[in-house]
């Protein structure tokens, strides 16, 4: 190939000098058909050669082909790298050549069949009145001293950026429609369109093309906040790249380090704080702030509802002989006067209500696991009162044993020593009752006040409880100094009529 110093020494000598297109080739060797087109144009360094040839990958370059041309039936993360190709050839073919040529190939092989090509993406600016993306994350917190793995919910506004993230136990139809309800509240309307993968809690059916069986529940909830759902093709989660990209980013900068609260709803509380924080955000390549923006898309909201959406789920049962009820294949006691009662249960997101009738009889924290039991050691006191001997290996106060206050130990070691085992049980049990109406923080400053005085019954307990309380029953004397003194003289008569 002619370099530039031989070009620019053939055109000087004939162009300046006046030499000879024959002279000049005798001189660079080249030949005259070279002298003229270096004469005739300008500079064109290397030319691209139009077909690669592949003399020692020619005999195989059919079998590559027939490779690629089958890892389109095939799962993308299981299809021929240039390498696996490379390696299959020497094991199988016996192939002698370079792996710089078979990836050399590939590459160009792929392009041409369509295999493993990029997919290109639109740049676009989205409109101020139309969308929001909706998703679920995965995250670890510590959750009264146990770290706990949650799921994240994630609604954003695809103009303005604004986000509303909050954490359930799991993605159930329940915490999704709750989420949503939330989120409404925060952004202060609804969406006209939110756009989902094929979630199961909202698609029962994925139908061709962007057609969708909806879930019947669903389908009353987003018609009752009049939103329309759109749903990404099937694996193109990048179509709501927004709030994918919200997940991750929740999670390194709200939940780094991993948070320790008390509750789940302590938890939330410090997410929704990070999210308002959010709002005076500037986004990368944007004038004004996440808030800015938000107002100007604030109007364009439908108006949430008067009454908020129903969410919750009702089903009837039956009371065992534990004094349980199974509810979504977990156990949730009520009181034992209740035992072989039907009930109706109501189910929250959050809580699970029973009653009989209309008389609320238990209230639990939901749970989420199999085969649990929520025991409120209330709902037994009574029973246990009556049979004394259960009251070391009964569930329900072991459960609650763990966690009470030390001064109740010792005020059950006391009732025990003064009036026995059993009738020591019976009185320690109807201290416990006073926490069914009274505060526990003023029952252990009670308990505290009765080991202080020695007491060994639990009607001086209770008489500290409801002297603390302002109890006008129970209240001290504060004048007994100013009462007239009694006559005693009425006691001499007595005796002299003796």
């Amino acid at each position: 190939m002619l370099k530039v110093d031989q070009y620019s020494y053939i055109r000087t000598a004939h162009r300046v000098y006046g030499k000879k297109i024959k002279q000049i080739a005798r001189e660079t060797g080249h030949s005259k058909n070279t002298i003229k087109k270096v004469l005739r144009g300008e500079y064109s360094g290397y030319k691209p050669r139009l077909k690669q040839p592949y003399p020692i990958l020619g005999p195989y370059l059919k079998i590559i082909d027939k490779w690629l041309e089958e890892d389109k039936q095939r799962p993308k993360k299981q299809r021929h790298t240039a390498v696996r190709v490379y390696h299959r050839l020497k094991a199988e073919y016996d192939f002698q050549g370079a792996e710089t040529t078979v990836r050399r190939y590939v590459r160009e092989a792929k392009l041409r069949l369509g295999v493993g090509s990029r997919q290109v993406f639109i740049p676009s600016d989205p409109q101020a009145d139309i969308e929001a993306e909706v998703d679920w994350g995965r995250c670890h917190a510590i959750l009264g001293g146990e770290q706990t793995v949650l799921k994240l919910f994630c609604m954003r506004s695809k103009y303005s950026g604004k986000h509303f993230v909050r954490c359930y136990p799991c993605e159930r139809q329940q915490a999704l429609f709750d989420g949503h309800i939330r989120a409404f509240s925060f952004y202060g309307g609804v969406f006209p369109v939110l756009i989902y993968d094929n979630l199961t809690t909202a698609v029962q059916k994925v139908l061709r093309g962007k057609k969708r069986v909806f879930q019947e529940s669903y389908d009353k909830f987003r018609g009752y906040y009049s939103f329309n759902p759109r749903f990404c093709n099937r694996g193109q989660g990048h179509e709501k790249g927004g709030v994918e990209g919200l997940v991750g980013y929740c999670r390194r900068n709200y939940m780094v380090p991993i948070p320790e609260a008390e509750t789940l709803e302590a938890l939330n509380e410090k997410l929704l704080a990070d999210c308002l924080s959010y709002g005076d955000h500037r986004i990368a390549g944007r004038e004004q702030t996440v808030n800015e923006l938000y107002e100007a898309e604030k109007q364009y909201l439908i108006p949430l509802p008067d009454i908020g959406f129903s969410n919750l789920e009702t089903s009837g049962g039956k009371v065992d002989k534990y004094s349980t009820v199974i509810v979504d294949k977990n156990r949730y006691s009520v009181p034992s006067a209740y035992a072989y009662f039907k009930v109706n249960v109501v189910l929250y997101v959050d809580r699970v209500e029973i009653f009989y009738g209309s008389k609320k009889i238990a209230s639990h924290q939901r749970l989420y696991s199999n085969n649990k039991w929520s025991l409120d050691p209330e709902h037994y006191l009574e029973l246990i009162q009556q049979r004394p001997q259960a009251f070391d290996s009964a569930r329900p106060i072991r459960q609650w044993r763990k966690s009470w206050p030390i001064c109740l130990e010792r005020l059950l070691d006391r009732f025990c020593q003064k009036q026995g085992s059993t009738k020591g049980i019976k009185e320690f049990i109807s201290v416990l009752m006073l926490y069914k109406d009274h505060a526990g923080a003023d029952i252990q400053s009670a308990v505290e006040k009765a080991l202080l005085a020695n007491v060994s019954c639990s009607e001086a307990v209770e008489h500290i409880l409801k002297s603390a309380d302002n109890d006008p029953a129970f209240a001290p004397l504060s004048n007994w100094q100013s009462l007239p003194s009694p006559d005693v003289s009425i006691y001499e008569q007595i005796g002299g009529g003796r």
